[in-house]
């Protein structure tokens, strides 16, 4: 099993890429969000890579990072979603966009992902809720702890945030500490959508 590639960028298509390693090159599907961010030929890359093996077939499906595979796997946990429909999700959507609208319970923004229709992108976002939490690392604060909620302005919107990340089960700490930060982003006066948006941001770095 082939779990990561680090080597040249040989070629890309609309949908695969060559990467060149010691001389062998190995043709890597991707979403074209994926295709789009790697280097120019030539140039090195290294990628996490989920293998696929059939009996007549081996596919290897490659991604920046080993946190967009994890997506990739669970995504595919989904009923009516195999790895054409999840890498089509990865493809359109960052992991901090799909993070969002998992916790938002967003269906519309999933579905303008190519090939996934309303039912598929509702269960998308209804299944997956419970698994964000494995799926998020915990994010650092520079110079210490997560600010604690009490350090946060008051406001509605900014509990209703918290409370939302801690719903999707990260520690009450780091959804304070995501909170604080999407409001030094966003302004005293955002909505808890806003918030809850820039927060996943956060806790997706």
């Amino acid at each position: 099993m082939i779990g990561k590639l680090t080597g040249l960028v040989d070629s890309v298509s609309v949908s695969t890429a060559i990467i060149d390693v010691g001389g062998v090159g190995y043709e890597v599907t991707m979403g074209a969000r994926q295709l789009g961010a790697l280097p120019p030929v030539g140039e090195p890359v290294s990628l996490a890579i989920d293998t696929h093996m059939r009996e007549d077939n081996v596919r290897l499906y490659g991604f920046a990072n080993e946190h967009e595979r994890a997506w990739f796997r669970a995504l595919q946990t989904v009923q009516g979603v195999g790895a054409k429909v999840a890498l089509a999700v990865l493809g359109s959507l960052t992991v901090a966009d799909l993070a969002n609208a998992v916790a938002l319970q967003d269906k519309a923004h999933v579905s303008r992902a190519q090939g996934v229709g309303p039912k598929v992108a509702a269960r998308i976002v209804a299944e997956l809720k419970d698994k964000m939490p494995a799926l998020a690392p915990a994010i650092s604060v520079p110079g210490g702890a997560p600010a604690p909620v009490a350090e946060l302005p008051e406001g509605l919107a900014a509990r209703d945030a918290v409370s939302a990340l801690t719903n999707l089960g990260y520690g009450h700490g780091e959804a304070a500490a995501a909170v604080s930060a999407a409001i030094r982003m966003a302004g005293n006066e955002a909505g808890a959508a806003e918030l809850i948006r820039l927060g996943l941001k956060e806790l997706s770095q």
